[in-house]
C-alpha cells in the first residue's frame, strides 16, 4: 500500500507542483485547503461588473481537479483570528503574520494527518520566494512549532534542507525532488511545461488580502474606530468591496463605483442606513456608524459627487434606515475641490 501524504493546496503553481513531484513517485495524495475569509480568490472578480470576463474559479478545486486528488475545504475562520490579532512573530509588510499562519496552517494539517492515518505533510514553500515566512531561518520554526517536524516535506526546494523522515527512510527519493529558492519563479514554470501544466493561478500572484496595503490599512480603520480588535466574516468582506471614505470620526461611507457592487451593497441595506438617488441610476452607499443629520446630508453629498449627475445644482436622495424607514433629502453634489483625500482610508 502506498504511503499517504496531505497536501496543503492554495491553488497556486506551487502546490500545484508539489503535489505531482510525490505523485511521481507514487505516493498517495489528498489536499488541505484553508479558509480564513481574506482570501483573494475571485471575491471582487465576482462582483464587479468589470471584471465579467475574467475567470471565476476556485484555484484549490481546479488544481485539486487537475492533480485528481481530493480536496478538503476546511473553515477556520473564528480559530484565524488568534492568529491575526496576536501573531507571537508579528507582521510582514502588512497586517499579513505570514509565519505564524504559515505554522498555524501546517500545524492543523499534521493533526488532520494523525487523524486520518496520513504518513505526512507536503507543501508547496521554496526557500527565500516569501520574505516572512521561506526564508532558510524560518522554515525550520513552521516545522518545529507546528509539531510537524521532519514529517513536514518540501518537494520544490528539499535539497536546500536537511532529509526529512520520508527522504531518510526512502518513502521518497531525494534525488527525485529538486532545490529551486528565490524568488525567480521560471524554474517552476519549466516544470509546469514538463507536467503539462498550462492554465494555472498566476505564479506570484499571492492568495491574501492581508498581504495589500490597501485593505490592510481599512481593517486597521475598522478596529480603531470600533475600539476593539475584532471582525465578523462581514467586516472582512465589506472591506474588498467600493470606497471607502470617513469623512468624520463618527462614520463611514462605502460608496459602489459599478452596477455589480451596487447589487453586493443591496444585501446590507438590513444592517446599515443607506443612500442612493431617487428615481435615478447611480451608486449605492452604505453609512457605518453613527452619524447625524448633518453628516448624512454631506454623506449624500459625497454619494452625488460620485455619480453621473454631479453637476446638477440639486439632488434628491433616498436615505433608509436598517428597520426599513426611508425619507427624502435634497443636497447639491459635492464640489471636487472640497472632496478631500484625508477621507479616503
Amino acid at each position: 500500500m502506498p504511503y499517504k501524504a496531505v497536501a496543503l493546496i492554495s491553488g497556486g503553481l506551487d502546490s500545484l507542483l508539489a503535489v505531482r513531484v510525490v505523485q511521481e513517485q507514487g505516493i498517495y495524495v489528498e489536499g488541505l485547503n484553508f479558509y480564513t475569509g481574506f482570501c483573494v480568490e475571485g471575491h471582487t472578480h465576482a462582483i464587479r461588473k468589470k471584471d465579467k470576463n475574467k475567470p471565476k474559479r476556485n484555484n484549490a478545486l481546479w488544481a485539486a481537479e487537475q492533480l485528481g486528488i481530493k480536496l478538503h475545504i476546511l473553515d477556520i475562520i473564528e480559530p484565524y483570528k488568534d492568529i491575526l490579532l496576536n501573531p507571537k512573530h508579528g507582521y510582514g509588510a502588512n497586517m499579513n503574520p505570514c509565519l505564524d499562519c504559515k505554522i498555524f496552517m501546517v500545524k492543523k494539517a499534521h493533526e488532520w494527518m494523525l487523524e486520518h492515518g496520513f504518513d505526512f505533510i507536503i507543501t508547496g514553500e521554496v526557500v527565500g520566494q516569501r520574505p516572512k515566512s521561506q526564508r532558510r531561518h524560518t522554515m525550520p520554526i513552521v516545522a518545529n512549532e507546528s509539531g510537524a517536524n521532519d514529517l513536514l516535506v518540501r518537494p520544490l526546494c528539499a535539497k536546500n534542507l536537511p532529509p526529512t523522515k520520508p527522504e531518510r527512510e526512502n518513502w521518497l527519493k531525494r534525488d527525485r525532488l529538486y532545490g529551486f529558492s528565490g524568488r525567480n519563479r521560471k524554474p517552476q514554470m519549466a516544470l509546469a511545461a514538463k507536467f503539462g501544466f498550462d492554465d494555472y493561478a498566476s505564479p506570484a500572484g499571492g492568495c491574501c488580502f492581508l498581504t495589500d496595503e490597501n485593505y490592510s490599512r481599512k481593517l486597521v480603520d475598522l478596529w480603531q474606530t470600533r475600539d476593539t480588535r475584532d471582525y465578523t466574516l462581514d467586516d472582512i468582506m465589506l472591506l474588498k468591496v467600493g470606497r471607502h471614505l470617513r469623512p468624520a470620526p463618527n462614520y463611514k461611507l462605502i460608496v459602489s463605483r459599478e452596477e455589480g457592487e451596487n447589487q453586493f451593497l443591496h444585501g446590507y441595506k438590513k444592517h446599515f442606513t443607506s443612500i442612493e438617488l431617487n428615481d435615478l441610476p447611480g451608486p449605492l452607499a452604505l453609512v457605518d456608524g453613527k452619524p447625524n443629520t448633518k453628516d448624512l446630508e454631506l454623506a449624500a453629498s459625497i454619494v452625488g459627487r460620485f455619480s453621473k449627475f454631479r453637476e446638477q445644482d440639486n439632488l434628491s436622495f433616498n436615505i433608509t434606515q436598517p428597520c426599513g424607514k426611508t425619507y427624502i433629502i435634497k443636497v447639491k453634489p459635492l464640489p471636487a475641490d472640497k472632496l478631500a483625500k484625508s477621507w479616503y482610508v
